[in-house]
């Protein structure tokens, strides 16, 4: 296994625990949406307000989270993964009781808001510490597996908080978070190691010397078009997510007549399809590559969105057929989010936490701009329909103005400009990450990462295995 990192997983239970670790971290922005999704009905009853400025209370928090990831992902480089993470859960622990306590909706979109900046430290961390670790191919499988961890939030969070909210009312929910963010602490603390060593974060940049503060990288993010081609993919994919997150409840229990333990039913259920199709994702990039994968699920998820609604209009199979159909475009998003997460990683180990947080903040921020179209268009089935049919034309738009579909070539263009400008700052040979990044050479970056690693040159495996597999 190719490992980015000096120190490698020895053992299946230490990437064991690295799965459970991250995957919990990585689930706590889902959770904290969809423990709140059943009594989304009773918050707009309760609080005397309309259908979307509840729903306001859910794009509130991607919104936040967007912006979170923009702060926290640059500090976790510089001052290492875990203060920014423990600083980031604890604030997370204060607005959830802050929440619990909101008297009206506009306080309650604000400090969701809030928390949603402070549980971006969790999703952030946990994608920058596996690439700490791990490139590749080797990312992707990983990032499949962690799909398995984040899709139990949709299989259990609705549950639990339709129990929690159906005995003590919706505010419960957020006292539920609180713990579930005291919990989280403890792990952390206890159990998680610091991944990123003081040597090789990034600190201001002196008089006459090359920028390495946050601005200067995220001024090279937004340069590399093939970064930012494949950054929009999770955020189309989380506005697909998002949209029938969004419309379900009001769609299947307002149109449909399910109650709200029959929709927590429902939405476990489709919730399994992102679990699946992750796994079988991990699977075949053992015999496939993550870009190669990537052309044939984005067409695919198009043709899926369209059928939507002629189910919808035509009523074919009623809720069933309606479900059915849900089902497979979400299974469809575990092919897409951890290879495309994973491809626009690829070039940026040094500078992993502010490629993670931009990539975070387009995934978070575009779901949180997409999702609240749904309520606008009207809020019923064929606006969730709608809204969903846009953001799989876009992948396919995306992907097919790039040379992304084209056999044999997987890149989107020159090398990317942070593995050459990341190389200056580091001192790396630039010339020779720049003819790897042109060849697309898999294995030269393998051998450079395991020739690294062996000899303890941490820095030169990183080089090899960031700038070959950046034309992935």
């Amino acid at each position: 296994m190719t490992i980015s990192s000096p120190k490698r997983a020895t053992s299946r239970s230490r990437n064991l625990k690295y799965i459970l670790m991250l995957g919990a971290l990585a689930a706590l922005p889902a959770v904290t949406t969809d423990m709140y999704l059943p009594a989304l009905p009773e918050v707009a009853a309760d609080l005397a307000t309309t259908t979307t400025a509840a729903q306001f209370t859910l794009s509130g928090t991607l919104l936040g989270t967007a912006v979170g990831q923009l702060v926290i992902g640059p500090l976790s480089d510089r001052f290492g993964r875990r203060l920014p993470l423990l600083i980031g859960i604890s604030m997370h622990i204060v607005t959830s009781l802050l929440c619990a306590i909101a008297p009206n909706i506009g306080l309650l979109i604000g400090l969701r808001v809030l928390q949603g900046f402070f549980n971006a430290s969790a999703s952030v961390v946990a994608i920058a510490v596996i690439r700490d670790r791990f490139t590749g191919s080797d990312a992707a499988k990983l990032l499949s597996r962690l799909m398995l961890m984040i899709g139990l939030a949709p299989l259990l969070a609705p549950t639990l908080g339709q129990a929690v909210s159906g005995i003590w009312a919706w505010r419960a929910v957020f006292y539920a978070l609180a713990l579930i963010g005291v919990i989280l602490v403890v792990i952390v603390w206890r159990w998680m190691p610091e991944t990123l060593p003081v040597e090789r974060r990034l600190t201001r940049a002196k008089k006459g010397s090359p920028k390495t503060t946050e601005p200067g990288g995220y001024r090279i993010l937004l340069r590399d078009r093939r970064f930012l081609a494949y950054a929009a993919l999770p955020g189309l994919a989380m506005g697909i997510i998002m949209s029938y997150v969004v419309g379900s409840p009001f769609v299947m229990q307002e149109e449909y007549g399910l109650t709200p333990s029959e929709f927590a039913l429902i939405f476990a259920v489709n919730g399994i399809a992102m679990v699946v199709s992750s796994q079988i994702n991990a699977s075949l990039l053992s015999r496939a590559s993550s870009s190669g994968i990537l052309r044939i699920a984005a067409p695919v998820l198009l043709l899926l969105a369209l059928a939507l609604p002629v189910v919808i209009i035509t009523g074919a199979g009623g809720v069933f057929g309606l479900v059915a159909g849900l089902w497979l475009i979400l299974g469809m998003q575990g092919f897409i989010i951890a290879n495309a997460t994973s491809l626009a990683l690829d070039g940026y180990g040094r500078m992993a936490g502010t490629a993670a947080a931009l990539l975070g903040c387009l995934q978070v921020g575009l779901a949180g701009l997409i999702s609240p179209l749904v309520g606008v268009f009207g809020g019923n089935a064929v606006s969730m329909s709608g809204v969903i049919i846009g953001c799989a034309l876009a992948m396919v738009l995306i992907l097919a103005t790039t040379p992304a579909y084209r056999r044999g070539n997987r890149r989107l263009g020159a090398a990317p400009v942070g593995a050459v400008e990341e190389g200056a700052v580091e001192g790396r040979a630039v010339e020779t990450g720049r003819g790897s990044a042109e060849t697309g050479s898999e294995t030269g970056a393998d051998a450079g990462a395991e020739t690294g690693s062996e000899t303890g040159a941490g820095t030169s495996a990183e080089t090899g295995a960031d700038a070959g597999r950046a034309a992935d």
